[in-house]
C-alpha cells in the first residue's frame, strides 16, 4: 500500500526551513578610518594609487578597521579624456573637506584618512590609534536586485553638528583608456563610488533612522556593489565613524 503524505505533513518531516543569513554590519567601539582616494582616468600620477587601494581589499588585517573609498573627480576630463566614473560631486566634496582642513587645495591622486590629508607613508592604520567612536553605525541591506538597493539602518552621533553620507561603490571595474594621459592602458579599479548620498542631518538626539531605496543603473554589476556610511563633523570635516557592509546577494 502506498502511504501519501500531505504538504504539511511533509514540512513537518523535513524540519524548519533555515532563514537566509541577514545582510547586515554594526560599527565597534572604536573608530574606524574612512580612507578617501580621488582619483581620475586622465591622470598618470593615479594609477599607482588605485592599485594601491585595490591591494587592500585583500589584506585580512584591514578588515572593518579601514573603509575605504574613490572618488574619481572630473576637473582631468578636459584635458582630452572624460573618465566614466567622474562626478562634480565628488570634486565638490575634495574641494569641500580641502577648506574644512585649511588647506589650498586638492590634488590627484589625494588620499585624505579620516578627513586629513594623507600622502600614503606606512599603512593606513599606521598611527591612526585606537579612538574612541564618535558615532555609532548599524547597516542592512536587501538583495541588490529588482533594480533597486535597499539600505536601512540607524545612525546615533555622539556629538552636535554631526552628518552622515551614504556611498554607494562598486568593484573589479575596468577601462581602456584611449586618449589622454593614460591613453593606451587599461586601468583597474576598486571602490569606486557610484552614488554618493548626503548630508542626512541626525536629529536634536544625534539619533537618524537610515531607508534609502537606491536606483541601480543596468550596467553595474550587483555581485560587485557595496555599502559605506560614514559620520562627520560637519564644521571640521573630521571622520567620527565609519562602516563598510558588501551585498550578499543579488
Amino acid at each position: 500500500m502506498k502511504i501519501q503524505l500531505s504538504a504539511a505533513l511533509l514540512l513537518a518531516c523535513l524540519g524548519p526551513a533555515v532563514a537566509a543569513p541577514a545582510c547586515v554590519a554594526r560599527s565597534g567601539e572604536h573608530r574606524a578610518v574612512l580612507l578617501e582616494l580621488y582619483t581620475s582616468e586622465g591622470c598618470d600620477s593615479c594609477p599607482p594609487a588605485d592599485r594601491r587601494l585595490s591591494l587592500w581589499k585583500t589584506q585580512a588585517e584591514f578588515a572593518g578597521g579601514l573603509v575605504p573609498l574613490a572618488f574619481h573627480v572630473d576637473y582631468w576630463d578636459r584635458l582630452g579624456w572624460t573618465d566614466r566614473f567622474a562626478s562634480p560631486q565628488f570634486t565638490q566634496r575634495q574641494y569641500a573637506m580641502a577648506g574644512l582642513a585649511r588647506a589650498r587645495s586638492g590634488y590627484t591622486p589625494q588620499f585624505l584618512r579620516n578627513g586629513r590629508d594623507w600622502r600614503g607613508s606606512g599603512g593606513p592604520l599606521d598611527g591612526a590609534g585606537e579612538l574612541p567612536a564618535g558615532a555609532s553605525i548599524a547597516l542592512e541591506l536587501g538583495a541588490a536586485n529588482g533594480g533597486q538597493l535597499t539600505v536601512s539602518g540607524s545612525i546615533t552621533a555622539a556629538r552636535a553638528g554631526a552628518e552622515a553620507w551614504l556611498a554607494l561603490y562598486e568593484n573589479n571595474l575596468e577601462s581602456q583608456v584611449r586618449a589622454g594621459e593614460n591613453g593606451g592602458k587599461t586601468l583597474r579599479h576598486d571602490y569606486v563610488v557610484r552614488r554618493l548620498i548626503g548630508p542626512l542631518a541626525p536629529g536634536p538626539e544625534g539619533r537618524l533612522a537610515l531607508r534609502q531605496q537606491i536606483a541601480l543603473e543596468a550596467g553595474w554589476k550587483r555581485a560587485d556593489l557595496g555599502v559605506a556610511v560614514f559620520v562627520q563633523d560637519k564644521a571640521s570635516g573630521e571622520i567620527l565613524q565609519a562602516l563598510q557592509r558588501h551585498v550578499c546577494g543579488s
